[in-house]
C-alpha cells in the first residue's frame, strides 16, 4: 500500500510540475514555485498541529497522534523543499554579461 501511495504522490508532483511549466513556459521562476510550496506546506503543517490539539482535548489520543505524525512528516517535507538548490536561469547570466563557471554549485534558495 505504501508503494502505491508513493507512486500516486510522484504522479501528482509530476502532473503539477507539468501544469506549472505549461502555464508559464517563458516566465517560470523556480524560486517562486519553491516559495509557494513552502507557504502551503507550512499552512498544512500548522493545520495538522491544530487538529492534533483538538483531538487531544477531546481525549482521542489515537487521532491526536495521527495528526501530529502527519504534521511532523510535513515539517520533514518543508526541510527537503527548503534544501532544494535552484540553479540560476540562463537569462540572468546573459543579462549580467558574465560567464558563470559550471564548476560552481547552484545557489540554494
Amino acid at each position: 500500500m505504501t508503494k502505491l501511495h508513493d507512486l500516486r504522490l510522484r504522479l501528482l508532483v509530476q502532473q503539477e510540475s507539468e501544469h506549472i511549466a505549461k502555464s508559464q513556459p517563458t516566465d517560470l521562476d523556480l524560486s517562486v514555485v519553491q516559495a509557494r510550496c513552502l507557504c502551503w506546506l507550512a499552512l498544512l503543517a500548522e493545520s495538522h498541529e491544530d487538529q492534533a490539539s483538538d483531538a487531544e482535548r477531546r481525549g482521542d489520543t489515537e487521532q491526536a497522534m495521527g495528526w501530529f505524525a502527519d504534521s511532523m512528516r510535513l515539517r520533514d517535507v518543508i526541510q527537503v523543499v527548503t534544501s532544494i538548490e535552484i540553479p540560476l536561469p540562463d537569462s540572468v547570466e546573459a543579462d549580467q554579461g558574465e560567464d558563470i563557471s559550471s564548476d560552481e554549485p547552484p545557489i540554494a534558495a
